[in-house]
C-alpha cells in the first residue's frame, strides 16, 4: 500500500472530475486510518426526481453518491483512485431535503479488492439508501 490521501487530496480529486464537480460533492469528514469517509451531495434542480413532489433526489445521483464515496473510502487507504468492480444500491425511502450525506466504511481491504458499505442519510438523519461496493485495491 502507498501513502494515504488527505482530506484536501480527496477534495482536489473530486473537483478534478467534471462529473463529480457537476454533482457538487464535498468531503465532510474522513478517517484515513479506518477507511471511513463522508461526502455531502447538495440538491439542485438537475438532480431532482421531478413530478409533483419537489425536493426529492432522482435515484441516479443517489447511486452516484454511493459509488463515489465508496470508491474514495478505498482510495484514501491505497493512495489513489480505484475502479468500481460491482455496486449494489437499496433505496429505503425517498431521498429528500437540501442535501444527502453518504458515509462509507471499508469492511475489508485485500490485495485485489476492497468491500465497502455506504449509508445515505437526509438532513434529518434518516437512512434513505444503503449500498455495498466492491472496488479494486490498487490505484489505477
Amino acid at each position: 500500500m502507498t501513502e494515504a490521501l488527505s482530506i484536501n487530496d480527496v477534495q482536489s480529486l473530486l473537483d478534478s472530475s467534471p462529473f463529480n464537480r457537476f454533482l457538487g460533492l464535498h468531503v465532510e469528514s474522513m478517517d484515513a486510518e479506518t477507511g471511513r469517509i463522508a461526502m455531502r451531495l447538495p440538491l439542485r434542480p438537475e438532480l431532482e426526481r421531478g413530478g409533483p413532489i419537489a425536493e426529492q433526489f432522482h435515484g441516479g445521483p443517489v447511486a452516484a453518491l454511493i459509488d463515489t464515496v465508496g470508491d474514495f473510502a478505498v482510495s484514501i487507504l491505497v493512495g489513489g483512485g480505484v475502479p468500481t468492480v460491482n455496486l449494489r444500491v437499496d433505496y429505503l425511502r425517498p431521498s429528500g431535503g437540501a442535501f444527502l450525506l453518504g458515509t462509507a466504511t471499508v469492511r475489508r481491504l485485500g490485495r485485489t479488492f476492497g468491500v465497502v458499505d455506504v449509508e445515505v442519510t437526509d438532513p434529518e438523519g434518516r437512512l434513505t439508501a444503503v449500498g455495498r461496493g466492491c472496488f479494486g485495491a490498487r490505484p489505477g
